[in-house]
């Protein structure tokens, strides 16, 4: 059984930060590509940033170089570092594996956390 627990949102300002966690079941984190996506309101679910077993990574345009991504291969644990929060950055954020061939491939997800970036 596939378990995602995402957790570490909240309320910021702009220019804040967060860090995101996400505790994945072994059968889902191991060995996977793990990967960060948002939903904002009114739009469809997209995706964030990935990283690989071995922590290679990449990012959506809007996020690079303000997320920085990582894994815990040990605890089976996935990361998501947000800096210089912006408002266009407020979405329910989930985590799950990659999944080349789009998101619509991917059928289990946790309940996600909520950022809200907002003055």
């Amino acid at each position: 059984q596939v378990q995602l627990v995402e957790s570490g949102g909240g309320l910021v300002q702009p220019g804040g930060s967060l860090r995101l966690s996400c505790a994945a079941s072994g059968n889902i984190f191991t060995r996977n590509t793990m990967a960060w996506y948002r939903q904002a309101p009114g739009k469809e679910r997209e995706f964030v940033a990935f990283i690989n077993w071995s922590g290679g990574t990449y990012y959506a345009a809007s996020v690079k170089g303000r997320f920085t991504i990582s894994r815990d291969n040990a605890e089976n644990t996935l990361y998501l570092q947000m800096n210089s929060l912006k408002p266009e950055d407020t979405a329910v954020y989930y985590c799950n594996r990659f999944s080349s061939v789009g998101i619509q491939s991917l059928t289990d997800w946790g309940q996600g956390t909520q950022v809200t970036v907002s003055s």
